[in-house]
């Protein structure tokens, strides 16, 4: 007898977008954390236009865009000489672009969305210890009075930090290092008059090359806002831990906050205006580690974000990371929740993301060394990786392979989205990425011609059936082509031809997308078998 199906450990982004689509997909859990609100920090703050997809498909996207502010590139400075800008641009096909949201919205925005399926977080209560068998685990929570409840779930999942109580006791190793320099983090106005939108980065060089003093600031919503990082200076330097019982130093420390004479007298070496800071929320000390575990779970239990893996803040690659994992993992357990999955599905979570971590991880270090510039791809590769648009999965193993692999996305890339779709009711152009919204697989159908799209009918009910229902069919033929033959599917029609051009589709071709909006499979010619096969990886007979 289980007392809910996923026990989720944390409440920060990473377990509120665990909770959001187990909830959402009518799945019951529970959210423990142990802080009795949310910390106003403006920790993570850089939202990638990958994560502004997930939210997407979530439905959260709206509410995050008007909370965000855009990033439009950085400024850079080096030993007070202005270098190029950089402008963060990516193809007109991708919907979305890079934004800077404060933590706390980002939890506040989750929260409210999670809370709307009625799940709510259990404040003041943590997660102290777990054990697991064939059909569950019993977990021991303490609330704030000290009092200990014992909670039954079939899943469990840490997403309780750097410190996380759940890696522990699973016994996953985490090995890494800890960067030498700390950083102190603020958030403050200042009166200059740069352009709004841009990352300003100013730094100074030693003799020899190395950057002895540094200034990032990321703007924030507000007048003038920034979130300002720099060295810690020799009175607030580096000291020992005072309890040796955890060699993991990463994130804010307490104790040591900075004061805004700090701030301000790095603010007078490198600004590349004059300027006064004011008006500051917060200040901290920041800690920097580099560490990934050996596995992403354990049988029924698993983690996910900080608990998993940290790295330097460079690109802010982190958060997003964290919740990309917590959506793949999400839509799995909810699939084996409601039955149709099969039971070995949870198990391709670490196969398909340790990969992910593990790159983010040595990009990121690279990256604090050396810039961006230390990848030698070109620009707008770079520039799209950094988006975490070309994450993939092409050998994981719920995707089918192609056959006969050619020009547009293979198996295990992200779907791309492209514009100009018709229906024949709506009076305006739809977005591919408009369908996906709050799905969960989506099978896409295309023919250039009305021979070819014969079988779909048959090809789609076979589909449905193989996925328990759990798959929405779309037909796309070009304006031209009849649509006799599909009637009893939604039809779109690829009016600009954007959808042919995207996923350089020859002849009767099926796509099948998955709940986090990667391709399972391009099938072409579309046929029942192929097609069969990549269903079968995922739900059970």
């Amino acid at each position: 007898m289980t007392d809910t199906e996923v026990l989720i450990a944390g409440a920060g982004p990473v377990g509120l977008t665990a909770a959001l689509e187990l909830s959402r997909r009518q799945v019951p859990c529970r959210l423990v954390d142990r802080l009795d609100g949310r910390l106003p920090y403006a920790k993570a703050v850089g939202i990638q236009p990958r994560t502004l997809e997930i939210w997407d498909r979530m439905g959260v996207a709206r509410a995050a865009l008007d909370a965000a502010v855009p990033m439009l590139g950085q400024l850079t400075y080096v030993n007070g000489g202005e270098q190029p800008r950089l402008d963060l641009s990516l193809p007109e096909q991708v919907p979305y672009g890079f934004a800077a949201l404060p933590q706390y919205d980002t939890e506040r925005i989750l929260e409210e969305a999670v809370a709307r399926y009625g799940t709510r977080i259990e404040r003041g209560t943590e997660l102290v210890s777990f054990t697991q068998d064939a059909d569950g685990v019993t977990s021991a929570l303490r609330n704030r009075a000290g009092e200990e409840t014992e909670v039954r779930s079939r899943f469990l999942i840490g997403c309780d930090g750097a410190h996380s109580v759940v890696r522990k006791t699973l016994g996953l190793s985490f090995e890494g290092g800890a960067l030498p320099e700390e950083y102190m983090l603020a958030d403050v106005e200042v009166d200059w008059d740069l352009p709004a939108g841009y990352t300003v980065r100013s730094m100074h060089r030693a003799d020899d090359g190395e950057v002895d003093d540094l200034l990032v600031c990321i703007p924030l919503p507000g007048r003038c806002r920034y979130r300002m990082s720099m060295l810690v200076p020799p009175e607030l330097s580096p000291r020992e831990q005072a309890d040796g019982s955890d060699a993991v130093a990463h994130g804010l420390e307490s104790g040591r906050a900075p004061g805004l004479e700090h701030i301000q007298a790095v603010i007078d070496r490198l600004s590349p205006r004059t300027t006064t800071a004011s008006a500051m929320r917060w200040s901290s000390v920041f800690r920097i580690s580099h560490r990934l575990v050996d596995r992403y779970g354990d049988g029924r239990v698993f983690v996910a974000g900080d608990a998993a893996h940290i790295h330097p803040p460079t690109g802010a690659q982190g958060m997003n990371t964290g919740i990309q994992d917590a959506c793949n993992l999400a839509w799995k357990l909810a699939l084996v929740a409601n039955g149709t999955a099969r039971q070995t599905l949870p198990a391709s979570y670490d196969a398909e993301r340790r990969p992910v971590g593990e790159e983010v991880v040595g990009r990121t270090l690279r990256h604090a060394a050396h810039g961006v510039q230390a990848d030698p791809e070109d620009a707008a590769t770079v520039m799209m990786r950094e988006a975490q648009l070309l994450i993939a999965y092409p050998d994981g193993p719920l995707t089918e392979p192609d056959p006969s692999p050619g020009p547009g996305p293979a198996p295990g890339d992200r779907a791309p989205d492209c514009g100009g779709l018709m229906d024949a009711i709506a009076a305006f152009p739809l977005r591919l990425h408009d369908l996906l919204r709050e799905r969960d697989h989506v099978l896409l159908l295309y023919a250039d011609s009305s021979d070819g799209a014969k079988g779909f009918p048959e090809l789609a009910e076979g589909a449905e059936e193989l996925a328990h229902g759990r798959l929405l069919t779309y037909c796309v033929l070009p304006e031209q082509v009849d649509a006799g033959h599909v009637v009893t599917l939604p039809v779109l029609r690829d009016c600009g031809g954007e959808f042919r051009s995207q996923y350089a589709s020859d002849g009767p071709t099926a796509f099948l997308v998955r709940p986090d909006g990667h391709l399972s499979a391009r099938v072409s010619p579309a046929d029942a078998g192929t097609l069969a096969a990549a269903l079968r990886r995922v739900f059970a007979a």
